[in-house]
């Protein structure tokens, strides 16, 4: 079996992946039909990564077509054409069985590709565990792009939006561009948001939020121009979907009191300075956390059905997985307008 394996920082290489294995009776075996990038890969690929051994498949958004399943596997079968949720869970307790993996009450979450210990899906095969509650069947209506982007993508951005307490009428900042933040730009109007500021520092990623009817501003000058603008008031919610510490500090500065932040972005420093003064004195709520992927499909699915949200406008890229080194360094680079890049083996 061949995939894309972490060698070391900026060292992406197709070979021949660890041999695949069912954890379980609970496990499925998946043939990929398509896979993605995520900007939360790149971390791994820059050296910045989970783990600090090498050798292992990388990635954790992936469809394709289940193969094989374990003997206790009852919602599929062989041929069912499926997504993968990059959220894993126990799949026994109360909250894994209703979505919501980050509460697993048996302490089991886990995301594929982030170590050894649950290989990527960056491959021509991957091993689902507890495949009753990670996979789902792709319904009508959805492309493999569409669903490639369900399976971690989309459902951040609307974690990030619902976190963001938007009400209609509102006026929302979304810091970063980039494929989660042109996500969040079309969420936020969809719930209602009445002006959304799309704050981004690459000129190309600024004119796709404009072309979504958000207000496009350079990150050196945003906070001035959103507070001449809103008369001081400043954003009644700011989604934070790019992690860096300038990127979070921004986003405070951009709401207005008793606003609220949703940082969704990846932030690893384990010594932030957060401006406790400015957030007591502003009253702010302030959240951050992860998504679990499979609590928003019954919301996000129809959406995307209907056409409401078209997450794939995103996507600037095809190419064969064997390419995935390349794709890696283009993405990095930002390279041909390379944002959202989708891998089929």
């Amino acid at each position: 079996m061949k995939g894309l394996l972490y060698q070391g920082a900026r060292d992406i290489a197709y070979g021949d992946a660890p041999e695949l294995k069912p954890e379980d009776t609970r496990s499925a075996i998946v043939k990929m039909t398509a896979c993605g990038i995520c900007g939360s890969d790149l971390h791994i690929y820059q050296g910045h990564g989970f783990s600090e051994e090498t050798g292992y498949c990388v990635g954790h958004e992936a469809v394709g077509e289940v193969v094989e399943t374990g003997s206790n596997v009852s919602r599929f079968k062989a041929g069912d054409r499926v997504m993968i949720s990059a959220a894993v869970g126990c799949g026994s307790c109360v909250p894994c069985m209703s979505g919501n993996m980050n509460e697993c009450a048996n302490h089991a979450g886990r995301c594929y590709g982030l170590g050894p210990g649950l290989q990527g899906v960056q491959a021509e095969y991957a091993m689902v565990p507890v495949a009753d509650f990670g996979l789902a069947l792709i319904p009508d209506g959805i492309s493999d792009d569409q669903a490639v982007l369900l399976t971690d993508n989309l459902p951040t951005a609307w974690h990030g939006l619902k976190g963001a307490d938007i009400q209609p009428g509102a006026t929302v900042a979304v810091v970063g561009c980039g494929p989660i933040g042109l996500m969040a730009v079309e969420g936020a109007f969809l719930m209602g948001a009445a002006k959304v500021y799309a704050v981004d520092l690459v000129p190309e990623r600024r004119g796709m939020a404009e072309a979504l009817g958000a207000t496009a501003l350079d990150a050196g000058e945003a906070a001035q121009i959103v507070q001449e603008q809103t008369r001081g008031r400043m954003c009644d919610s700011v989604v934070e979907c790019v992690g860096a510490d300038p990127a979070i500090h921004l986003s405070l500065k951009l709401a207005k009191a008793a606003g609220t932040v949703s940082c969704i972005g990846v932030n690893q420093t384990m010594d932030f300075k957060f401006p406790m003064a400015l957030a007591f004195i502003k009253n702010l709520t302030f959240r951050t956390g992860t998504c679990s992927v499979p609590e928003h499909w019954p919301e996000l699915i129809p959406l995307v059905q209907a056409g409401k949200l078209t997450p794939e406008r995103t996507i600037t890229h095809h190419m064969p997985l064997s390419d995935g080194a390349e794709a890696y360094r283009m993405f990095d680079a930002r390279e041909n307008g390379a944002m959202k890049m989708i891998l089929t083996p």
